[in-house]
C-alpha cells in the first residue's frame, strides 16, 4: 500500500492488484517458453508516465521467477546508461548482478546462492548417480569431472575462457573452505575490478568487464545458467527515457548502437537462453530527432508497419500500454479497497456505488480517456480510503462530491499537462 501510494511498483503482492494486461502478459510468457527452449526474446514496452510498465515489468518477474527463471532489473539513470565513456555501461551491469534474483532468493543478491546451489546440485547428482558417499575421495574426483563439462562448454564463447577459469577457482575454494577467495571471484563476476592489475594480483586472470564487454558477460551468465539448472535469464531493463534525455547526440548514438547489438544477437539466435524487456515512453521511442527511432537501423526494424491500424500486434518487437477502460479501473479500486480494509483491519467503508462515483469524477476531467494512468487512479483512491478511515465521520459520497477534492484533480491534471509540454520541448 505504502509503495502504490507513493507512485512506485511493489515487489511483491502484484498478483493481488493485476487488471487488464492479459494479453500482455501471454505474450511476454511465450517469450519465456522460447527462452527456456534455447532461443532468446527482445521486446520493448512503450506506455506514458503512469500507464503500468513497472507494473507489467514486475509481474512478468514474479511469473519467471517461479518457472525457475533467474532475473536481473535494472534502472537507468544518468550515472547508468547502456554504452558510457566514464564506466555507465559497467555501472548498468553492476546494478543488473547486484539485483540478480531467483525464486528463493527474490529480492536480489542471489550469484553466491547460484554458484553455491550449482555445486550442491552436480554433487548430489554425482552421488546418486555413482553411489559414493560425501566423505569418499573418489566422489570429488568425479565431481571436478562434471563441473568441467559444464565449465568447457563456456570455453567457445567470448572471454568464456576466463569465466570458466573464475567457475573453476569458486568450485575449488568451495571445496576447500576458502571465504576469501571466493569473495575475490565474487568480486570479479560483479564488475567490482577496476583494473586488470588488481584482477592479476588477486585472482590470476588478466581481463576485468569494462564499457565495453559487459554485454557479452550476460550472454556468458545465460548460458552457464542453463548449465547449472536454471530455465534461462530474463533481463529487465527501466527508464528508457535516461538515454533519450542525454545531451550529447553521438553518445546517444552509441547507446543506440549497443541497443542494436542486443536486439540482433536476441533475433538472429546470437545469444541463447536469454531474453530482454525495455520500458520507455512513446516520446523516448517515437521521437524522430533524440527517441530510439532516431537511430535508422533500429526505426527500420521496429516502426509499425502499413497494415496495423487501430489493431494491436503483441507478436511484435514493441507492444505498446492502451489505458485501462472504466471498468478495469474499477476492478481495480475493488482489489485495493479489499486489502486496505485487510490491512487495517475494518470492516469495508466504500461501497460499490462509492466506487462507481469515483471512476466517474476521475473520467469526468477533461482529457482523462486518453491521458489518465492507473498511477493517478491508485494514488487517488488509497487517499480517499486513507482519509475515510481516519476520519470515520466522513461520508465517502461528501468526499468526492466537495469541491476540494474536485481541485485537487484539476491540479493534478495541470500539473501533468504541464510536464508533458515540457518534455515535448526537451
Amino acid at each position: 500500500m505504502n509503495s502504490l501510494k507513493g507512485g512506485v511498483v511493489p515487489r511483491v503482492g502484484l498478483q493481488y492488484v493485476t487488471v487488464g494486461r492479459a494479453p500482455e502478459i501471454d505474450a511476454l510468457l511465450r517469450d519465456v517458453e522460447i527462452i527456456a527452449d534455447g532461443g532468446a526474446s527482445f521486446r520493448f514496452i512503450m506506455g506514458k508516465y503512469g500507464s503500468g510498465k513497472s507494473f507489467l515489468l514486475q509481474t512478468i518477474r514474479n511469473y519467471v521467477m517461479a518457472k525457475n527463471f533467474v532475473v536481473v532489473d535494472a534502472d537507468l539513470s544518468p550515472e547508468r546508461r547502456l554504452q558510457g565513456t566514464r564506466g555507465q555501461g559497467l555501472a548498468t551491469y553492476k546494478e543488473l548482478i547486484r539485483n540478480m534474483s531467483t525464486k528463493t532468493k527474490p529480492e536480489g543478491g542471489a550469484l553466491s546462492l547460484i554458484l553455491d546451489r550449482w555445486i550442491s546440485n552436480v554433487q548430489q547428482e554425482v552421488m546418486a548417480e555413482s553411489g559414493l558417499s560425501m566423505t569418499d575421495p573418489k566422489l570429488v574426483m568425479l565431481v571436478e569431472k562434471k563441473i568441467s563439462a559444464v565449465i568447457y562448454s563456456l570455453n567457445e564463447m567470448v572471454h568464456g575462457f576466463d569465466f570458466a577459469r573464475l567457475l573453476t577457482a569458486y568450485y575449488q575454494a568451495h571445496i576447500g573452505g576458502d571465504d576469501e577467495t571466493k569473495a575475490k571471484v565474487l568480486k570479479w563476476f560483479r564488475g567490482e575490478y577496476n583494473t586488470k592489475t588488481e584482477a592479476r594480483q588477486e585472482l590470476g586472470v588478466n581481463i576485468v568487464i569494462t564499457d565495453d564487454d559487459w554485454y557479452e558477460y550476460l550472454k556468458i551468465f545465460a548460458a552457464f545458467l542453463k548449465q547449472a539448472g536454471y530455465s534461462g535469464m530474463l533481463v529487465l531493463i527501466d527508464e528508457l527515457v535516461n538515454i533519450y534525455k542525454i545531451p550529447n547526440a553521438i553518445t546517444r548514438q552509441y547507446n543506440y548502437e549497443k541497443i542494436l547489438t542486443m536486439y540482433n544477437d536476441a533475433m538472429q539466435g546470437k545469444a541463447q537462453h536469454i531474453g530482454f524487456i525495455l520500458c520507455g515512453t512513446p516520446q523516448c521511442m517515437e521521437d524522430p530527432r533524440r527517441g530510439v527511432y532516431s537511430y535508422e537501423a533500429l526505426r527500420s526494424r521496429l516502426a509499425e508497419g502499413h497494415f496495423s491500424g487501430e489493431h494491436k500486434d503483441l507478436l511484435s518487437p514493441v507492444i505498446k500500454l492502451l489505458p485501462l477502460t472504466n471498468e478495469e479501473m474499477l476492478i481495480l479500486i475493488e482489489k485495493l479497497a479489499d486489502i486496505h480494509a485487510g490491512l487495517y483491519d475494518y470492516k469495508q467503508i466504500v461501497n460499490q456505488q462509492d466506487m462507481v462515483d469515483f471512476i466517474e469524477i476521475e473520467f469526468s476531467r477533461i482529457g482523462a480517456d486518453t491521458h489518465i494512468t492507473p498511477r493517478e487512479v491508485i494514488r487517488d483512491f488509497i487517499e480517499v480510503l486513507d482519509i475515510v478511515y481516519q476520519n470515520p465521520g466522513i461520508k465517502v459520497r461528501t468526499l468526492l462530491g466537495s469541491d476540494r477534492f474536485t481541485y485537487a484533480q484539476n491540479s493534478v491534471q495541470e500539473e501533468n499537462t504541464h510536464t508533458d509540454f515540457a518534455e515535448f520541448e526537451l
